[in-house]
């Protein structure tokens, strides 16, 4: 196991190539786990292990090396809990600062992002994992094919399949207002 401690000079350098994608990190986590707290357990432990393994970092692409670890770690802990039990939580208390003129409009934006959170969620997982990385956070192709290890030319395949599956799963009124 790679150590968790880092020289100095090191964890600068890891910090200015691996934090800034925290947010792409929690992205993907939050889309293959389908979990908003499972996703922060994922990239907590997707840090942990690229501290460990930082020294075997050969620069490049820090993001897409992250995200790697990102989706193996996603994986890993929903291979470990297939069997488990699972636990919902409600937080039904009412946020005092929202300002009930703006509650129409709220619930609107947030009807349409549900919608395409909802679609998304219901993509088959290989479609769904390029569609984040590239709709959502960006990635080119090569850079996708390097995370999920496939084919440039599959992850184009897996993209345009996934796409055609999301237009046909919003209906058309909620298209319209894009």
């Amino acid at each position: 196991m790679g150590r968790l401690v880092l020289g100095p000079e090191k964890l600068a350098h890891f910090e200015s190539v691996l934090l800034p994608h925290l947010d792409a990190a929690y992205g993907l986590a939050r889309y293959l786990m389908r979990d908003d707290h499972d996703a922060e357990d994922v990239v907590q432990d997707a840090y942990l292990r690229a501290v460990r393994h930082f020294e075997g970092f050969r620069g490049g692409d820090g993001r897409a090396w992250l995200l790697a670890i990102v989706r193996r770690t996603c994986y890993t802990q929903l291979k470990r809990r297939r069997d488990g039990p699972t636990v919902a939580v409600f937080d039904d208390q009412p946020d005092p600062a929202i300002d009930p003129v703006d509650v129409l409009e709220m619930a609107e934006q947030e009807r349409l992002r549900e919608t395409l959170s909802q679609a998304v969620a219901a993509l088959p997982v290989e479609f769904r994992e390029v569609v984040v990385l590239r709709d959502l956070e960006g990635l080119s192709y090569k850079e996708i094919s390097s995370v999920v290890g496939v084919p440039i030319g599959t992850v184009m395949s897996r993209l345009a399949r996934g796409r055609r599956r999301l237009h046909a799963a919003i209906p058309i009124g909620e298209r319209e207002r894009e």
